[in-house]
């Protein structure tokens, strides 16, 4: 299967690239975020080392960062310092980053954010359910979202295990 278009960005780099997935609470344009992301990624180095960050922009709002250098050779600060320039980029476009303990879930109107406190609640009035699609922002390596691991049913994710939620059983023909 191809990768979809917006994971071009990435073709040239290798599948144990390093990934980072960060949402932003509300959908962004590209080319708001272009110049400032551009910036950042050009000058990112740490103790002499220059590191080759590309980027693109998944499902208008998840800034997805991937990097082959650090997956050899990690660097905490380094890490810590791409984010923090993150973190800022998204205060002076007035924007809000996704907190990571929240849950990203797709629904018919997109993605949509859960505190993990309301899941049982949201799992109880049916706004959620075992097939319900979840986006996981802790993929390490730009091979886990080439293949598509980015979204899973709920049903086979930490949140299935935790409420014991079986996967629907499919109907054989």
């Amino acid at each position: 299967m191809p990768a979809p278009a917006s994971l071009t960005a990435f073709a040239a780099l290798p599948d144990d690239a390093r990934l980072w997935l960060v949402a932003f609470d509300r959908p962004v344009a590209a080319e708001r975020l272009a110049p400032e992301v551009d910036a950042l990624l050009g000058r990112w180095r740490h103790k002499g080392v220059d590191y080759h960050g590309t980027w693109t922009l998944l499902e208008d709002r998840i800034l997805a960062i991937a990097e082959p250098t650090l997956a050899s050779q990690p660097s905490g600060c380094a890490i810590d310092g791409m984010l923090r320039g993150v973190r800022q980029i998204s205060e002076r476009l007035g924007l809000n980053l996704q907190d990571p303990q929240d849950v990203l879930a797709r629904l018919p109107d997109g993605p949509q954010a859960f505190l993990r406190a309301d899941l049982e609640g949201r799992l109880a009035d049916g706004t959620l359910g075992a097939g319900t699609p979840i986006i996981d922002l802790a993929l390490l390596t730009l091979g886990d979202l080439r293949s598509g691991r980015m979204e899973r049913p709920l049903a086979a994710t930490w949140i299935g295990r935790k409420y014991k939620i079986q996967a629907p059983v499919s109907a054989e023909a």
